[in-house]
């Protein structure tokens, strides 16, 4: 039937639906952009800018915005270090979401080091400022790694009015009392078993200076231990109270399973690196910011703690092959004076960068396998905390079979983001095992590798956060 100006035509019940669907469809798009992103210009925004902190910050709007801004907090920066603001993991990621149409913002952070003062409320004065130029985002999300997953994980937990959900890549979930707890214990192995007479101090040292000075000498302690057979079963040891795994860098060749001696070669790499930032560096700054120590092992049991570990069959087997007492060596490692905390500068950081668990929003959490410097069960801890805070339905972990830390490709950290996204649209978790995030990640970049594995860590060794009362001295 033709119909001619001003002939009506009749409505059909499936007209009106069709009429209605498409109704509800336009409202629905309106709804879910912000007005700045569908008035966006042709061209795309790029805006740099300082804070009153002295923190700047960095923002890049896609002409086609898609009404997303991404909050991204970046990774532990060293005391002194050039500190230039971020808004994105790597350029390459940073090209794949601009395209996409997400808006990247992020802050310097006003200091650097053991910064999660001034972290979390530059983030959120970063978030304000672009608000207040661009307009309320249709959608926020928190994102960041290493250092900067703790960040996220801070404003997730305390400031969770701002974002939408969160997305934490090799972070410290684990929080900071934990954190220097397990950084304590290697370097202590180290001292009491392969220099006890040795008078360098693990923790309350004076200055960067004294710092250095103490991890040259442990380094050195390190690096003739590993010319004997004893010396590296020890070396092991160590590395197992910090869940150093047997391959945890790209470049490394994977050793076989039970290849022992090629395992702890790797570790022994790592135990360095540990000597040479956290362990003495930036302990020292971050014990400034805390006013004193802020980590112990007394009342630990180091042969408990071993036999929770994930590498602890190889630390056996060294020791047989070494024809050392593993016993006798745990028993000398329980009974070396202990090093105690200060009630003040653990409340500091208990109060500043440990968690409750509690969960008001969607948290993605995903890490690689083969970490040194953040071992994987952080995500152990992390469970832990939320689950006994009642949130675990808000948190999906996955894992990256890879060596190193924060090791993720362009396509993997894509893959997360859009697998938090499916979350916050639907409001159920979907997709969250390997092969789905696998297929994800070959869809957003085929040109880089999707490696997610199924796997459970094994638990965390030194777990503290807020959940648990009994945490503690």
């Amino acid at each position: 039937m033709k119909t001619g100006t001003g002939t009506r035509m009749p409505r059909t019940p499936l007209a009106r639906t069709r009429r209605t669907a498409r109704a509800a469809a336009l409202l629905l798009a309106v709804c879910a952009v912000p007005t700045s992103a569908m008035a966006a210009t042709t061209e795309p925004t790029h805006v740099e800018g300082q804070l009153p902190s002295g923190a700047t910050y960095l923002m890049d709007v896609p002409a086609n915005w898609n009404g997303t801004v991404l909050l991204f907090s970046h990774g532990y920066v060293q005391a002194g270090s050039a500190n230039p603001a971020q808004n994105g993991p790597d350029a390459a990621t940073k090209t794949l979401l601009l395209a996409k149409g997400y808006a990247l913002i992020g802050s310097s952070y006003a200091s650097t080091g053991w910064a999660v003062t001034d972290a979390v409320p530059d983030q959120l004065a970063t978030l304000s400022a672009f608000t207040d130029r661009f307009g309320t985002a249709g959608r926020t999300i928190a994102w960041g790694r290493s250092y900067g997953g703790l960040v996220t994980t801070a404003i997730a937990e305390r400031h969770a009015d701002r974002i939408d959900g969160s997305l934490s890549m090799c972070g410290l979930v684990h929080g900071g009392v934990a954190n220097w707890n397990n950084t304590l214990d290697p370097v202590f192995a180290i001292k009491a078993l392969l220099a006890p007479d040795s008078d360098v101090p693990l923790t309350g040292l004076p200055d960067q200076a004294a710092a250095t000075g103490a991890a040259d000498a442990m380094t050195a302690v390190v690096d003739s231990a590993q010319t004997t057979a004893e010396g590296r079963a020890r070396i092991a040891l160590a590395a197992a109270l910090h869940n150093i795994p047997g391959w945890n860098q790209p470049a490394q060749p994977r050793p076989a399973a039970d290849d022992w001696d090629a395992q702890q070669a790797n570790q022994y790499e790592a135990v360095k690196g540990l000597l040479r930032s956290a362990a003495f560096h930036r302990r020292q700054e971050a014990e400034v910011r805390a006013g004193g120590n802020m980590s112990w092992n007394t009342g630990v049991d180091y042969a408990k703690l071993l036999g929770q570990s994930s590498v602890r069959k190889e630390v056996t087997e060294l020791y047989k092959k070494a024809g050392l007492s593993l016993r006798a060596d745990l028993t000398a490692l329980n009974r070396a004076p202990r090093i105690s905390a200060d009630p003040d500068a653990v409340e500091w950081t208990s109060r500043t960068s440990s968690f409750t668990g509690e969960l008001s929003k969607p948290q993605f959490s995903i890490h690689t396998i083969g970490d040194a410097l953040v071992p994987v069960q952080t995500e152990s801890a992390l469970r832990r905390a939320v689950t006994a805070a009642g949130s675990a339905s808000l948190l999906r972990q996955a894992y990256v079979d890879n060596a190193g830390h924060c090791t993720f490709s362009p396509a993997e950290q894509v893959a997360a983001l859009h697998t938090l996204e499916d979350r916050l649209t639907t409001g159920k978790w979907q997709g969250t095992d390997a092969e789905s995030l696998n297929s994800r990640a070959a869809v957003a970049d085929s040109t880089t590798p999707a490696r997610y594995v199924p796997y459970r860590p094994t638990p965390y060794l030194r777990p503290y956060d807020l959940a648990h009362p009994a945490d503690g001295q």
